[in-house]
């Protein structure tokens, strides 16, 4: 483990810079890439009197040097239900996975991060837990309206809502209405709305047949015959259209208000022309997706295993693909983890009830590795992944002069990382609460060797943790 905190010298065979991978190093001192070397330079540097008298110099070789990942998706849960996960065990996870910041979702803590009070509280419950640097979404709820402006002073960089159920009490969804007192709020400010995009209430009845005066009513699953350990009983609970229609709602508004939208986790591939035309028509428009989405497929999920379970839920294999595609044109913008884990049992996985457990992946630790072993086979490469998951979540929540790249005067984010190493995920590498995960015992390619945060090394592979040095990422303001 690397001890001398904030200067040293990293240099590599591939160096992930913005415009191309190359040979090359960089040059940390307090914490931020001071140059970017060439080639010719590296050797220099290398066989200089400073290297010679034992300034630290890392030889990463073949592996690749990756800016660190950027996840804007976590649920940490903390505080008031750290038992299902918390800052100090996420936070771990992240950096073994090579994670150098991540925002903090405002549910399923108690209390939900929709007051000043409660993302104070947030920021208590993180001191002296966190490994890698935090930031925090707020949540939009038709209660809070009021506060969104005193939020953003304290330090929130955006807000989250639902358009459905959000499955807590706690964080009730919002209405078109809502959205329409709120949204100007939040672009006169430039701030971004993140949107769980499923509408609940799509299965009523809706429109009146042209023939006979006779009303329409879409099939509800749930009143049919169905087996509640069937993944497929779960699917059809969650058409597409609920997604379609609540994407369509958003352009609406936002092509009114120019409110900044973001779709967390779009699953539904018929989310992706709508969002494209938006994007033409110049309509403030962003979009993620997941590790799951892009990795596993409905077809292939066994009966009763509920760790797969989560909403939007996990689609078929032509629905994959098109995802990838949306990723592959530039539609969709990021790939983040919505690391969403609970206690086990609230999984019910002895029981293996899809419609009751509850719905989140815990995937934080293996997000990198899991889009790497399918871009990879799908012919990407490893520029784009960091194009999903550093560059493109760091201009989401404000981070973008200063993390998400390997440039001169970024933050010394970096890791290690070994795309060709394969491991199988076993319950013993998992640093995230519970080893419930639906990657237990995949074979995923890319493994993290070491990483580091603001030039201090805060994992290695072959070392144990050191004390935690992440910082919180609140309002300008630096928080240990």
């Amino acid at each position: 483990m690397l001890r001398a905190a904030e200067e040293f010298f990293l240099h590599g065979k591939n160096l992930v810079t913005p415009e191309r991978i190359q040979e090359g190093g960089v040059l940390i001192q307090k914490g931020r890439i001071q140059e970017i070397l060439s080639p010719r330079e590296v050797l220099e540097f290398c066989s200089s009197e400073k290297a010679l008298q034992g300034f630290p110099v890392i030889d990463a070789g073949i592996s690749v040097i990756l800016p660190g990942v950027i996840d804007t998706h976590v649920h940490i849960n903390e505080p008031g239900r750290t038992e299902w996960e918390g800052f100090e065990t996420a936070t771990k996870a992240a950096a073994a996975g090579g994670i150098t910041t991540l925002m903090d979702m405002p549910l399923n803590s108690i209390p939900v991060t929709t007051t000043q009070n409660a993302l104070k509280e947030k920021i208590e419950a993180a001191q002296n837990k966190i490994r890698v640097d935090c930031g925090f979404w707020g949540g939009l709820i038709p209660e809070n309206i009021k506060e969104l402006e005193s939020l953003i002073q304290s330090g929130v960089k955006g807000f989250k809502c639902f358009l459905t159920s959000s499955g807590i009490p706690e964080f009730p969804s919002v209405t078109a209405e809502d959205l329409e007192k709120a949204m100007p709020i939040l672009a006169n400010l430039g701030i971004p709305l993140l949107v769980h995009a499923e509408i609940e209430d799509y299965q009523k009845p809706l429109l009146s047949s042209i023939s006979g005066g006779k009303t329409l009513l879409f099939s509800n699953p749930l009143l049919e015959p169905q087996n509640p350990r069937y993944y497929s009983t779960y699917l059809r609970t969650h058409p597409k259209e609920m997604e379609n229609d609540a994407i369509r709602l958003l352009i609406q508004l936002s092509r009114k208000t120019r409110c900044p939208v973001h779709i967390v986790h779009l699953s539904s591939s018929e989310g992706i022309p709508l969002i494209l035309q938006a994007k033409e028509e110049g309509i403030p428009i962003t979009a993620e997706t997941c590790p799951h989405y892009l990795f596993f497929a409905s077809e292939e999920i066994p009966e009763g295993h509920t760790e797969f379970k989560c909403s939007p839920p996990i689609r078929e294999k032509e629905n994959q693909d098109k995802l990838w595609e949306g990723l592959r044109k530039g539609i969709i913008d990021s790939v983040v983890s919505d690391h969403s884990p609970c206690v086990p049992e609230l999984k019910q996985l002895e029981k293996g009830d899809f419609l009751n457990a509850w719905g989140g992946i815990s995937s934080l630790q293996f997000s990198l590795s899991a889009v790497w072993t399918q871009a990879k086979k799908r012919k990407f490469q490893i520029k784009d992944l960091a194009q999903w998951m550093c560059e493109a979540p760091a201009k989401l929540c404000g981070l973008e002069k200063q993390k998400g790249k390997i440039a001169k005067g970024y933050d010394a984010d970096l890791s290690i990382w070994d795309p060709n190493l394969s491991f199988t995920v076993e319950p013993s590498q998992i640093f995230h609460k519970h080893p419930v995960t639906p990657y237990l015992f995949s074979v995923l390619e890319g493994q993290t060797q070491r990483v580091f945060l603001r030039g201090k090394e805060i994992f290695n592979r072959e070392a144990s943790f050191q004390s935690p040095t992440g910082r919180l990422l609140v309002n300008g303001k630096v928080y240990f």
